[in-house]
């Protein structure tokens, strides 16, 4: 399935935003969600990733990950600095959307109408622990397996069928993937055809937070567009590289899209 073939109204089938090479659909909060659950309806599969700055760099040096977001069913903004970018540009974004917040409304939407979730990624342990967490917090949620895979993205899919048999075997509807950018995404794009039905989610840091093993940003943080401020000092010997000689490339990135336009 394709972006074309969600099944939205024609009058709020949504436009899409480029920022740098990624496109992003101009949706709200709850128009995502009813269109993740449309997809779930349809029965195709797909995937739904949420870019971020880190994303936006990433993607212009890393032809998988423009490839993987090339065929995306949904693409919804992750990160205050990306819904700036897109109004600097003249084309804004209506609000920010990430997996983890998409995360725990599309667990109680799986409870609420029956369907089967699997929830892969983490490190070890931590997608077991939040499976519990969730279960005892959603009645009627049916998680029907978890996972922390080692994935090799240089390795053929021969090489890890016994996860993609465990998942084909376990039939869910959500396959929420814990497995960190690009990793995520560009293995949800290899899959996608392997796996379906599931409807592949990308949630990043979202099992880590259900697990109690990481906090989030508070809110005010998060709405400033310092997240990553938190992040980079919850964990400044991973996330360093990235947020300080990596992520600030963003700000060129809109520069020369914007000096283009």
């Amino acid at each position: 399935m394709t972006r074309s073939e969600v099944s939205l109204p024609t009058s709020s089938v949504p436009t899409r935003v480029r920022v740098g090479t990624i496109a992003i659909d101009a949706l709200r909060f709850e128009e995502a969600i009813d269109a993740i659950a449309d997809m779930v309806t349809r029965g195709e599969g797909g995937t739904v990733f949420t870019p971020n700055v880190d994303h936006v760099v990433v993607a212009e040096r890393d032809s998988r990950l423009r490839e993987a977001y090339s065929a995306a069913d949904l693409s919804l903004v992750d990160g205050v600095p990306v819904l700036w970018a897109a109004s600097v540009l003249g084309t804004p974004l209506p609000e920010k959307i990430s997996g983890s917040d998409l995360f725990l409304p599309l667990v109680a939407r799986a409870a609420h109408c029956g369907w089967r979730v699997y929830l892969l990624g983490g490190r070890d342990g931590v997608a077991q622990r939040a499976k519990e967490i969730l279960e005892g917090r959603y009645p009627g949620l049916s998680i029907v397996g978890t996972g922390s895979p080692t994935i090799d993205l240089s390795k053929g899919l021969s090489e890890q069928e016994d996860v993609l048999a465990a998942v084909r075997a376990a039939r869910p509807h959500l396959l929420f993937l814990a497995l960190g950018a690009p990793k995520q995404e560009i293995w949800a794009y290899r899959t996608r055809d392997v796996l379906r039905p599931a409807v592949m989610v990308c949630v990043g840091a979202a099992l880590d937070f259900v697990a109690g093993v990481a906090k989030r940003a508070p809110r005010w943080m998060s709405a400033a567009g310092l997240e990553w401020l938190f992040r980079l000092a919850q964990e400044p010997k991973r996330m360093s590289r990235r947020y300080l000689l990596r992520d600030p490339q963003f700000a060129a990135i809109v520069a020369r899209q914007w000096w283009q336009r």
